[in-house]
């Protein structure tokens, strides 16, 4: 199965990052994220099987343990890729809480042999697919309001035509 580990956006983030969906799919094209699916990747795994599954959920609770919940302030938006391929994502402000918690999350799944991308971690939710842009400024956008975070999750992803499906696994609560 294919899985990733990530941390759950709180409940009014969430709200305010699907209105903010809503307006840029108002001036933009793209596959957006359904409200709902929005997370902060911590570690991509990629396809795991059964055993490197509860490895990952070990990975999980001690990376999480004596862990309070993570500050979540949004900065602005990016892109990834160009032209009708770029995905287009929120940044997250850099904290030593997020970037202590991937890093630990990390070092726990490589101390149990668990595979992961090992792309830098750049906190980020992603809002859309093939995204195009419009050439002219995007104003007016509410980003959400800084928040705390407080479930790391592994997900299961399937990929659907219309989009990906995430099935909650297994989720630690932080703090």
């Amino acid at each position: 199965m294919r899985a990733f580990i990530a941390l759950e956006l709180p409940e009014a983030f969430a709200d305010e990052m699907a209105a903010l969906v809503r307006s840029l799919s108002a001036v933009c094209e793209g596959r957006f994220v359904a409200p709902g699916n929005h997370h902060v990747t911590l570690a991509f795994l990629g396809e795991v099987g059964e055993a490197e599954t509860r490895l990952a959920m070990d990975a999980l609770d001690a990376a999480c343990a004596g862990s309070g919940p993570v500050r979540l302030a949004a900065e602005g938006l990016g892109t990834f890729g160009r032209g009708r391929d770029a995905t287009l994502w929120l940044g997250l402000r850099r904290t030593d809480e997020l970037e202590a918690l991937a890093g630990r999350l990390r070092a726990e799944l490589a101390s149990r042999g668990v595979a992961y991308d090992q792309k830098d971690f750049l906190p980020h939710v992603t809002l859309a697919r093939r995204a195009r842009l419009p050439r002219a400024a995007l104003e007016g956008l509410a980003f959400p309001r800084p928040d705390e975070a407080a479930c790391v999750t592994l997900f299961r992803s399937d990929l659907r035509p219309d989009g990906a499906r995430y099935k909650p696994l297994y989720t630690v609560e932080l703090g």
